[in-house]
């Protein structure tokens, strides 16, 4: 499985920003897709999930600002942040998990940098 983000840049406080992931090759078996984040000086974190029902999670500190969805079609994710602070200026990673009789499998994306600032 590869996936590909793209979408990140600069914004200032108050904007919006709208992330995407794309995964291809053997995607059949991916259940969760979502997004996390590491801001310089932390660890990386989670932000937002989603299965493929649209089952979402979202992070208590973006909750109510980011919103994710989910083309299962076209095996992709997004990630709407609006409203944004400062705080979300962070390498953003997608992810995608599945679960086959290996065993549980997450991907990575190769991460987005996203700064907020005015």
């Amino acid at each position: 499985v590869q996936l590909q983000a793209s979408g990140g840049g600069l914004v200032q406080p108050g904007g919006s920003l709208r992330l995407s992931c794309a995964a291809s090759g053997s995607t059949f078996s991916i259940n969760v897709m979502g997004w996390h984040r590491q801001a310089p000086g932390k660890e990386r974190e989670l932000v937002a999930g989603i299965n493929k029902g649209g089952d979402s999670h979202i992070a208590d500190s973006v909750k109510g600002r980011f919103t994710i969805s989910r083309d299962n079609a076209k095996n992709t994710v997004f990630l709407q942040m609006n409203r944004m602070e400062v705080e979300d200026t962070a390498v953003y990673y997608c992810n995608a998990d599945e679960v086959t009789s290996a065993g549980h499998m997450r991907y990575w994306g190769q991460g987005t940098l996203v700064t907020v600032s005015s």
